[in-house]
């Protein structure tokens, strides 16, 4: 069995949003067993995982990120779409445009603290997108 879905994601500020219970909301039904792939359709925001107990942890990847790569760099050329622009390209560059998931049990088998975040990089990048793919039995 192989389902493929497009999910538009509500439009968040710039930070590292959780986005867990909103693809679930989303996904088609879950096989027994499979592997979940998400993949984010823009260059100026990524996915990752990470901790989603305590939110401190959010804002404190947000801080380092912007530490990394900070805006208003002279380094930049690309200045076009504002001056979030070209960092947002660096940091999702560094970040990641895709997950894979196990599943098991029709559920996605993270572990206890795990949670999947949309790092939006732009002061305002507005709805995203991502297509998941769902391989299983």
């Amino acid at each position: 069995m192989i389902v493929q879905k497009e999910i538009k994601l509500q439009a968040r500020t710039k930070g590292i949003h959780l986005i867990t219970a909103e693809l679930y909301r989303n996904l088609p039904d879950l096989p027994q067993t499979g592997i979940l792939s998400i993949f984010i359709k823009h260059t100026s925001c990524a996915l990752t995982i990470n901790e989603n107990a305590d939110p401190d942890v959010r804002t404190d990847m947000h801080q380092i990120m912007d530490r990394l790569v900070p805006e208003g760099s002279s380094l930049y050329r690309h200045y076009e779409e504002g001056d979030d622009d070209m960092p947002a390209h660096a940091k999702a560059s560094l970040t990641g445009t895709s997950l894979t998931i196990p599943i098991t049990n029709h559920q996605l088998n993270l572990g206890t603290w795990q949670g999947i975040y949309l790092c939006e990089y732009r002061n305002y990048g507005g709805p995203r997108k991502v297509v998941v793919t769902i391989i299983g039995e």
